[in-house]
């Protein structure tokens, strides 16, 4: 799955886990392929299931790509 790093920075930000969106800011490229990023995500304490748990509450809005 991809999706935008901006817009899971402002998901993240809105959380109020700033410090695991500063790290994504750093970390990760502007578009992340969760499949490809897998071990970036890991290396700043998310996973795909998480992911999957935030796109299942509605957070990323329409931003993701298959």
């Amino acid at each position: 799955m991809k999706l935008d790093r901006d817009e899971l920075v402002r998901v993240l930000r809105t959380e109020g886990d700033n410090d695991t969106a500063d790290k994504v800011e750093g970390a990760l490229p502007e578009e992340i392929d969760t499949d490809r990023d897998a071990d970036a995500l890991d290396g700043v304490g998310l996973d795909r299931t998480q992911l999957m748990a935030k796109l299942a509450a509605g957070g990323f809005g329409g931003s993701i790509a298959p």
